[in-house]
């Protein structure tokens, strides 16, 4: 399977269990899905059937609510039958709505309360560096979690301590939870201020799979900086009356929307 191909099926896979589960920040999935496509399609040191292999790389998921997307990307590698997809969001499922370790091969960390991923992947890189571990930690974070005075300790930290073992990766979409993210609290200039804080930061366009495979490669032994990855991406991307819209954040596609959504993914 291509990534391009594992990318769309995390997106309708997305649309149908936020369906099922009448769910929500469906369009926060889609932002990110070529993302978490290249991760397990191409980057990430995993072994499906050894979820707690000692020398897999580490990938948190910051932005908790889209767990949905995750679940889809762990069941289409092997962690879990698919089909388990379709108990998402239901009562007494272990497929919360933010993304849960409890019970779930594959999940490192449970996430939701935005700004705490990156501070967890900064121990983790830490604690791995200390130890002599060659395995890398991966934390894809939103945007608007880049609000939370939290991170930019973590920031701080993980240039000081020269964790090249560690990459940040910001899906930039620039809508938040009920408005865009410049009229929230403007990050610009964003590139610059990670820099600033001593981390090796590039911006790629976050559906082009092969500029993400090459950005992704990170080789800790050929850097000493915490690396950086600015995704530009389009909020609802793959589903036209979704993308660039805030109120697809929270909305649950129902009737007409869920089948015009699954036919526009279909036709792709």
């Amino acid at each position: 399977m291509t990534t391009e191909q594992l990318a769309l099926k995390i997106r309708k896979h997305a649309v149908e269990m936020t369906h099922l589960g009448k769910s929500s920040h469906l369009a926060s999935v889609l932002s990110m899905a070529d993302i978490v496509a290249v991760l397990y399609g191409k980057v990430l040191q995993k072994r499906p059937n050894e979820p707690k292999w000692t020398k897999r790389d580490r990938f948190i998921l910051s932005k908790g609510h889209a767990g949905a997307g995750i679940y889809a990307a762990l069941a289409e590698s092997g962690y879990f039958p698919v089909e388990e997809l379709k108990k998402h969001y239901a009562n007494g499922s272990k497929f919360s709505g933010h993304v849960s370790h409890i019970g779930i091969p594959g999940v490192e960390l449970s996430t939701g309360s935005l700004g705490h991923g990156l501070s967890v992947g900064t121990g983790m890189a830490y604690a791995a560096k200390l130890d002599l571990k060659k395995h890398r930690v991966f934390v894809l974070m939103s945007d608007g979690e880049c609000d939370e005075g939290s991170n930019w300790e973590a920031i701080l930290f993980s240039s000081h301590h020269k964790l090249s073992n560690l990459v940040a990766i910001v899906d930039y979409n620039k809508i938040q939870s009920l408005a865009s993210v410049s009229h929230t609290l403007s990050l610009e200039p964003f590139v610059d201020k990670w820099r600033a804080f001593g981390w090796k930061t590039t911006e790629v366009d976050g559906h082009d799979h092969e500029a993400l495979g090459k950005t992704l490669h990170i080789d800790p032994e050929k850097n000493n900086q915490p690396s950086c990855i600015i995704a530009h991406t389009t909020k609802g991307k793959g589903i036209s009356f979704m993308e660039n819209s805030v109120l697809w954040h929270y909305r649950s596609p129902q009737g007409e929307e869920y089948e015009h959504a699954m036919a526009e993914l279909n036709r792709t």
